[in-house]
């Protein structure tokens, strides 16, 4: 479509009347007005950027519905290495961000309706939005000209072909893609918990429900199952005995 308020907020609206999700059916629009990203922050509106959604309907014995962010995450770096093969520094961040090096290149947001969720998607083709205090990227910054529909195509077999496997049992095979994809274990990673305050750790893997592993400094490790958790600093061997090696 040319233009919606947030393609998120326009799928949510259909299954809130009772439409029934498709798979494999997206929803991509031109321009967003009031798009959206985690912790309520603004979603930048880039023209020939992808901004698209896609719900998933959630069935019974499945996996937990937070791993779809995994699996969307693996899904995008999939699509994107299709059509730049040559783009190096790619990584998934947990839970829903990818980074070039350290500056973030696309984003996903889950958000759920009854017995459904929402996947919204959206990555810097053409532009890279200005936040403070946060570094970005754009294919195009990177020197890399991709249209908006040429992504869009790969994302949509890599999605289909993932969501497939998930729906399948799959979860613990693509869980073990997400992290060969990942940040190199080491890195250091920070996250605000409400308790205890900022809490910095290097990255140790993921938990089999999708919670992401931080070794502390005591040598101790912390599962943290919600979160906006925050890049440090480049990966580190000396952080409770991890090495730098990829996860």
């Amino acid at each position: 479509m040319a233009e919606t308020a947030s393609t998120n907020s326009a799928l949510l609206e259909r299954l809130s009347h009772g439409e029934a999700p498709v798979q494999g059916q997206w929803l991509v629009a031109d321009r967003q007005t009031a798009g959206r990203g985690r912790a309520g922050r603004v979603w930048t509106d880039g023209f020939g950027n992808f901004m698209g959604s896609t719900a998933v309907a959630l069935r019974d014995a499945e996996a937990l519905p937070q791993t779809l962010a995994l699996v969307a995450g693996l899904s995008v770096h999939r699509a994107l290495m299709a059509v730049v093969p040559a783009l190096s520094g790619l990584v998934l961040k947990w839970p829903n961000d990818l980074l070039v090096g350290e500056a973030k290149l696309c984003g996903i947001l889950l958000e759920r309706q009854r017995d459904a969720v929402v996947v919204g998607i959206g990555v810097n083709l053409a532009e890279a939005p200005d936040v403070p205090g946060r570094k970005t990227a754009s294919l195009a910054g990177l020197g890399y000209d991709v249209s908006r529909d040429a992504f869009a195509s790969a994302l949509a077999e890599t999605w289909a072909e993932d969501l497939t496997a998930w729906h399948a049992g799959g979860w613990p095979m693509l869980r073990e893609a997400w992290l060969v994809r990942s940040l190199p274990k080491g890195t250091l990673l920070g996250v605000n918990l409400s308790e205890e305050g900022h809490v910095i750790g290097g990255f140790a893997g993921l938990e089999p429900d999708g919670a992401v592993l931080l070794r502390l400094a005591d040598g101790s490790v912390r599962a943290i199952h919600a979160g906006d958790v925050e890049l440090i600093g480049a990966s580190r061997s000396d952080v409770g005995g991890q090495d730098a090696s990829g996860g």
